[in-house]
């Protein structure tokens, strides 16, 4: 019986030290792989004023379309400017319809473009271009043939062939059209800077170890391009929200819903350009595009340092550092 109990005890000894060290490996990845970004992130100015952007386009995109009523006719008087009759404070268009109503209900199809786009194009070329790069041999050749070729068709003659022929009303396709081939350029850069990497001396060791190519792709490679990319990123969503605009502007889209650019349409065609009365009809939707670019822009800048080992690892000592009475 002793012996029983000496071995029962043992093995709820070993039990909970297995489930002490299991814990610790869930606090420390918990705090390598969330906390310790948050706080890199969040100790630059640029990365606090960019969320606090996005942040704000993605709340009137979200909560601001229930609580600010759809775009009508005969919302207020004609050509009200703005901050003049608070019922629409932003004012009216030529047919009395707010442009507070239309702009924040042209913001969800906007937001639904720019992620469907930029995530199409970021990861496409992302994946043509680490696997190109890292492979090499037929697969390089293959993968860089199929991009040349993407490189070589000019883009706006595409997107226009492609709307009109297919006339797309769904926010999504309509991000991913205007990004059809626009993660060729950067499927290349990201080649080049792989060629570079899979030669160091710390690629080179994972593969004496034995490490399968998905890891070292992931673990080694990719963190040293992410930076990069995610300016990228950031690039192809701006390219997105002009390139819609622009296309809806033009009348080559289907104003199947609100948008910036159909906005700056009609304020075009209804004189605002000529006339300052009417000039905030004009000046809103063009705020509201400079305005998330702008959060963009300082949100990728601000975000570079996640990257960074360094930086990422006197963080996460600090985290230790300040938790070390806990532990004890």
């Amino acid at each position: 019986m002793a012996e029983q109990n000496s071995s029962f005890s043992q093995s709820d000894g070993s039990a909970g030290g297995q489930g002490a060290s299991r814990a610790d490996l869930y606090r420390e990845w918990i705090d390598m792989a969330l906390l310790t970004p948050i706080r890199v992130a969040w100790d630059d100015w640029r990365t606090q004023v960019g969320s606090i952007i996005i942040a704000f386009y993605l709340l009137m995109g979200t909560v601001g379309v229930a609580l600010v009523e759809p775009p009508t006719q005969g919302q207020g008087p004609r050509l009200t400017p703005a901050f003049q009759d608070w019922s629409v404070p932003l004012g009216t268009n030529d047919i009395g319809t707010s442009i507070l109503s239309a702009t924040v209900h042209a913001t969800p199809p906007m937001l639904q473009m720019i992620a469907a786009g930029a995530v199409f194009s970021t990861a496409i070329a992302t994946v043509i271009g680490t696997v190109s790069g890292y492979k090499g041999g037929l697969t390089d050749r293959v993968l860089t043939t199929f991009t040349d070729i993407a490189m070589t068709i000019p883009g706006l003659p595409l997107i226009i062939l492609l709307a009109a022929l297919f006339d797309p009303s769904n926010p999504a396709l309509i991000g991913i059209l205007i990004t059809i081939n626009a993660w060729a350029g950067l499927a290349r850069s990201i080649r080049s800077q792989v060629l570079s990497l899979r030669d160091h001396s710390y690629v080179e060791a994972s593969r004496i170890m034995g490490a399968p190519t998905r890891r070292i792709l992931v673990d080694d490679v990719l963190p040293n391009i992410m930076p990069y990319v995610l300016i990228n990123f950031v690039n192809s969503a701006r390219n997105v929200i002009f390139g819609s605009v622009a296309l809806y502007y033009l009348g080559l889209l289907g104003g199947t819903h609100e948008n910036w650019g159909i906005m700056l349409d009609g304020a075009y065609n209804g004189g605002a350009i000529y006339s300052l009365q009417v000039i905030h009809w004009l000046f809103v939707p063009m705020i509201a595009i400079i305005g998330i670019s702008f959060g963009f822009v300082l949100f990728a800048q601000g975000t570079e340092k996640l990257f960074n080992p360094r930086i990422r690892a006197r963080h996460a000592e600090t985290v230790e550092d300040d938790t070390a009475p806990y532990q004890e």
